[in-house]
């Protein structure tokens, strides 16, 4: 099992890349199989959720390869998947992500078996919204005797479709099932996040027709075919918030580059809670400056302030584990309430192991007091945000840290270590 050894205390400064949206990719990815047709895509991470979807696109049939570092040329061939070949349950279960296989097959072939599918230990993640979603167009969705997901259509037909939840991946497959689909789908309490948007875009680029992207009103209006494209992914909003902590907690000065813009007043919604701030200083470049107030906020009637997660354009969920650690370096109280998984929140044992002031009241609440010193521990990563919140603590706490189970940051950030060795960080990837 491969470990970050981490010796923390020290300011860091200088630039970061930030990297391509994750879910973006692998979104994208997905949406390669509802055409025969070249499709390139630019700006892709090379972190390991990527790597496991491209090798289930390759068991499909799918030819997938690099074009340079960051671009994939992916041609569709689906004879594989037509005459049922099973996916892999270890890599199915590797990811969550590989749930979005089921919108692009059922629409291009009429039917799919999955292993279920695996990811973060950050709760129960339940899939009702997406077999419902699919059963208003006409699909019938089943879980066999051995817990594999079976979905299967003799026709789909567009309707008018309320989501339960405004869940990213239900939203994404719904979708990607729609935009070949007859007639027309009208999507309500849709999710709006910038990946859902970047593969509404790619699918537009690519014949589909599909109106209100950006807001919670879908309507999609179904094709005979779609052609192929390049398509460059978005800035990652996640990687940018993460080092946006990470300097501020760590009291260095960051250039983050590669930045979409757009995104910036989502992220300060929660980070200016904290008394972290930036500057924007070009037209995809942010310095986020030593000096900061460091004074966490309170109410206007001087109550302790909550930051809370919400659908975009609220603040992000997958954030709120960086926010908590940062928290831990900034001078006063904040409770922090993550409303959609049971199990995020206890990530926060290992921080106080390190020697965080954190009071957690119950799975989805916790107090954060402020400032603490922390010290190195040997902790290991549960989720790819908790992971990197713990690389942060550890870059931060005076003496030596050992971060395992790392394999679940890098599904999610690109080369880590190379990127924070930059910066001057001290840290060496073992294993």
């Amino acid at each position: 099992m491969s470990s970050y050894f981490i010796v923390g205390g020290k300011s860091l400064e200088g630039s970061i890349e930030i990297s391509g949206n994750k879910n973006g990719a692998l979104a994208a990815l997905c949406a390669t199989l509802l055409t025969d047709e070249e499709v390139t895509l630019e700006n892709v991470p090379q972190i390991e959720d990527v790597k496991v979807i491209v090798k289930l696109l390759q068991h499909l049939g799918s030819e997938v390869k690099y074009l340079n570092k960051n671009t994939l040329f992916v041609k569709t061939n689906l004879d594989y998947a037509k005459k049922g070949r099973e996916l892999p349950l270890k890599l199915v279960d590797a990811i969550r992500a590989s749930i979005l296989l089921v919108g692009p097959l059922l629409a291009r072939i009429g039917n799919i078996v999955l292993p279920p599918p695996g990811g973060d230990v950050i709760g129960y993640r339940r899939l009702d919204t997406h077999f419902r979603a699919f059963e208003a167009i006409g699909a019938k969705c089943e879980i066999s005797n051995d817990g594999f997901l079976v979905v299967t259509t003799d026709k789909l037909k567009g309707t008018d479709i309320f989501l339960e939840e405004a869940s990213v991946t239900a939203t994404e497959n719904i979708i990607m099932s729609c935009v070949l689909t007859e007639g027309t789908t009208v999507i309500s309490n849709a999710a709006c996040e910038p990946h859902v948007q970047d593969l509404c875009n790619l699918l537009v680029l690519m014949g589909a027709k599909i109106r209100g992207i950006g807001s919670n009103l879908l309507s999609i209006e179904g094709v005979k075919k779609l052609n192929g494209a390049t398509f460059t992914i978005g800035s990652d909003f996640m990687e940018c918030g993460s080092f946006i902590g990470l300097c501020a907690a760590t009291r260095g000065e960051l250039i983050l580059n590669n930045v979409d813009i757009k995104h910036l007043p989502m992220l300060g919604s929660g980070f200016s809670r904290i008394g972290v701030g930036w500057q924007i200083i070009g037209p995809d470049s942010i310095v986020v400056p030593k000096k900061q107030s460091r004074i966490i906020k309170k109410s206007i009637d001087g109550q302790t302030y909550k930051i809370d997660d919400a659908p975009w354009p609220g603040f992000p969920a997958d954030l709120l584990s960086i926010v908590t650690v940062v928290a831990t370096q900034m001078n006063g109280s904040i409770l922090i309430h993550e409303k959609m998984y049971e199990s995020r929140m206890y990530f926060v044992d290992w921080l106080i192991r390190m020697g965080a002031d954190i009071i957690l009241c119950d799975p989805h609440r916790a107090i954060v007091n402020g400032s603490v010193t922390l010290r190195g521990a040997k902790v290991s990563s549960p989720d790819v945000r908790a992971g990197m919140a713990l690389v942060i603590a550890a870059l931060v706490a005076k003496g030596s840290s050992e971060i395992q189970n790392i394999y679940q940051i890098e599904r999610g950030y690109e080369e880590l270590e190379s990127k924070l060795i930059g910066v001057g960080a001290n840290i060496v990837r073992k294993g």
